[in-house]
């Protein structure tokens, strides 16, 4: 029974159950955007951006971000079961979705993200993957940086009441009717380094720039 119901979570049925689920759920957001014309507008200079979210975060801008269809964006996900699921509901937003992570054919998947990147300039990234650790920026997204000059543009999401899962990553899911807000933080270019040290060093300082938003604890009632 268990299997049979396993099986039914990954039918296209339930994945568009889900994104239904999701849109629905969170159109009692209050939602807030700050900061989103900066980042738009390098766009609309030919200039490719990527922006970057930690795990925990990325739920409440999954429909906001369907307002970003027009300029074919690209997010690289796990080739996981769940992965099919979120893939999935990201596909029915609008973007494309090249498959894998560090841990299962990551290496195509970020020469994939690399080739849509090239091709049509956006795309987003969460930092510290599928599995985390959590806070722990991996290097995929600074190899994406250097090879098509992406600007990094790090999101952030905030609600005033919420639940944190006890996952990995702490996962934040708002409640109901909460305001949320997603603010973008400046771009960030990244020149090609001259070396692994160099190359640490940048993760490194994007690392140390987007943790202070990253969120350890539980709201208050």
């Amino acid at each position: 029974m268990f299997k049979r119901l396993k099986f039914l979570i990954y039918t296209r049925p339930f994945i568009w159950f889900a994104y239904y689920l999701v849109k629905g759920y969170s159109s009692t957001f209050r939602l807030k955007i700050e900061n989103e014309a900066h980042w738009k507008a390098l766009l609309n200079q030919g200039k490719p951006v990527l922006l970057c979210t930690w795990h925990q975060q990325f739920f409440a801008a999954i429909i906001h971000f369907k307002q970003y269809a027009a300029y074919h964006p690209g997010l690289m996900i796990s080739r996981s079961r769940d992965g099919d699921l979120i893939s999935g509901v990201a596909n029915r937003v609008g973007w494309h979705t090249p498959r894998g992570s560090s841990s299962r054919g990551g290496k195509e998947a970020l020469a994939a993200m690399i080739s849509h990147l090239k091709e049509h300039g956006f795309g987003a990234h969460i930092l510290d993957g599928p599995r985390g650790p959590m806070g722990r920026i991996k290097p995929g997204v600074i190899r994406m940086a250097h090879a098509t000059g992406a600007r990094l543009v790090p999101f952030y999401v905030t609600a005033d009441k919420a639940w944190f899962f006890n996952s990995w990553d702490r996962f934040m899911l708002p409640r109901p009717f909460s305001n949320v807000s997603i603010t973008f933080g400046d771009s960030i270019q990244l020149p090609p380094p001259a070396g692994p040290e160099v190359f640490e060093q940048q993760r490194q300082d994007l690392e140390n720039l987007c943790l202070p938003r990253l969120f350890h604890f539980q709201t208050k009632e």
